[in-house]
């Protein structure tokens, strides 16, 4: 049994389980930091700041929940409720989806473009200060780069 204990401990403090596990701390904390600093400055989370960059990136395309669901890696139940809390706070409209009855897609409102741009504000002062900062200029874009190689890597399996 001890030997299995010391194999146990080996692993748990391997390299790879520790490189990963500062990756997911660090990235859950700034999203906590966005979150907090979106909801106290802005009233909105940063979920749903996330909904309205996709919107606003394409202001001339609504966009369908399911896109939306897939971006963001949410269900159906869960994009519909979350819609649903833009809807009732004047963020987002549906619309129906020209030539499909079953699709509905989604669009920013005067109001939704207006909270967008003061998040985006306060979102950028969250990042510069908390993500881009911290790593050394000639480290920043060698890490952007293998993040977005490590996101196509997981996109394409």
């Amino acid at each position: 049994m001890n030997r299995e204990n010391d194999e146990a401990a080996r692993v748990a403090d391997s390299r790879l389980v520790h490189d990963f596990g500062l990756l997911i701390k660090a990235a859950t904390r700034l999203e906590r930091r966005i979150d907090t600093a979106l909801r106290k400055e802005c009233e909105i989370s940063h979920t749903m700041f996330e909904v309205l960059i996709r919107l606003c990136r394409h202001p001339d395309e609504e966009i369908s929940q399911r896109r939306l669901a897939d971006d963001l890696t949410l269900t159906s139940g869960g994009i519909t409720r979350l819609i649903d809390r833009m809807e009732g706070v004047g963020l987002v409209r549906r619309v129906p989806a020209p030539g499909d009855r079953r699709s509905v897609l989604v669009e920013s409102t005067d109001h939704g473009r207006t909270v967008f741009l003061r998040a985006a504000a306060v979102h950028a002062q969250v990042v510069e200060r908390h993500f881009v900062a911290p790593v050394a200029p000639a480290d920043y874009g060698r890490l952007t780069h293998s993040l977005g190689e490590i996101e196509k890597a997981l996109r394409d399996d």
